[in-house]
C-alpha cells in the first residue's frame, strides 16, 4: 500500500497546526501595548515561524488578514442565525445587534487596534471596509424580510452605524468612564435600530 495518502494526511494536519498558531499569535500580538501596525513580520516573529511560513500558510497580507478576521469571528462565537431565523422583527433585530455587540467585546482591543491601524493601512482599510459591507448586508437582507423591500438608504445607513464596533466601543464606555455591560449595550442599540426602523421607514 502506498504511503502517500497518509503523508499527505499529516502535512495538512501540520499546516492547520500552523495557520492556527500564527492567527493566535497574531489575535495575541494585536492585543499588545505598544504595536501600531499589522505586518507579516512581526507576526512571524509573534508566531515563532519564518516569514515565508506566514507567506506559505496564507499567500499574501491580504491572505493573512482575512483569515485573522474569520478567525475572530470563529473564536468569538459570532453566529447570526438566532437574527436570520426570528418570527418576528423585533427579536430580529434585537439578535442581531446583541451578536455583533458580543463579537464587539469579545474582540474589543483586536478590533480598535486594526481600526487605528487602518487609518494608515490602504490594505487593512480596504479588507475592513468590506466586512462592514457584509454587516450592511445582513441588515439589508432583515429589512426587507420584514418589509417587504429594501430599506431606504437613510433608514440603512443609521442602522449600519449604530450596530458599528465605533457605536459600540462609545456606548460601553472606556477606563475612567461609566461603563455599560455588553447586554445593556445590546438592548441600547437594538432598540434604536427599531425605532429607526420604525420611524424613519414611514416617514415619521
Amino acid at each position: 500500500m502506498s504511503p502517500r495518502p497518509y503523508r499527505s494526511d499529516r502535512r495538512t494536519a501540520a499546516a492547520e497546526e500552523t495557520r492556527r498558531r500564527v492567527l493566535a499569535a497574531a489575535r495575541e500580538h494585536l492585543s499588545g501595548p505598544a504595536v501600531t501596525r499589522v505586518s507579516v513580520d512581526a507576526v512571524a516573529k509573534a508566531a515563532d515561524v519564518s516569514r515565508q511560513t506566514v507567506y506559505n500558510a496564507f499567500g499574501s497580507k491580504s491572505g493573512l488578514l482575512e483569515a485573522l478576521f474569520d478567525s475572530l469571528a470563529e473564536h468569538a462565537g459570532l453566529s447570526l442565525e438566532a437574527a436570520f431565523t426570528a418570527d418576528d422583527a423585533d427579536t430580529a433585530f434585537a439578535e442581531f445587534c446583541k451578536a455583533f455587540c458580543s463579537f464587539w467585546a469579545s474582540e474589543r482591543p483586536v478590533v480598535r487596534r486594526l481600526r487605528g491601524m487602518a487609518v494608515l493601512d490602504d490594505d487593512l482599510d480596504e479588507l475592513l471596509r468590506a466586512r462592514d459591507e457584509m454587516r450592511k448586508a445582513g441588515l439589508t437582507s432583515l429589512f426587507t424580510r420584514f418589509e417587504g423591500e429594501e430599506p431606504s438608504p437613510d433608514v440603512l445607513d443609521v442602522a449600519w452605524q449604530l450596530t458599528s464596533f465605533e457605536s459600540y466601543d462609545l456606548l460601553a464606555g472606556r477606563d475612567g468612564d461609566a461603563a455599560r455591560s455588553t447586554e445593556d449595550v445590546a438592548r441600547i442599540v437594538a432598540g434604536a435600530v427599531v425605532s429607526v426602523r420604525k420611524g424613519l421607514s414611514t416617514g415619521a
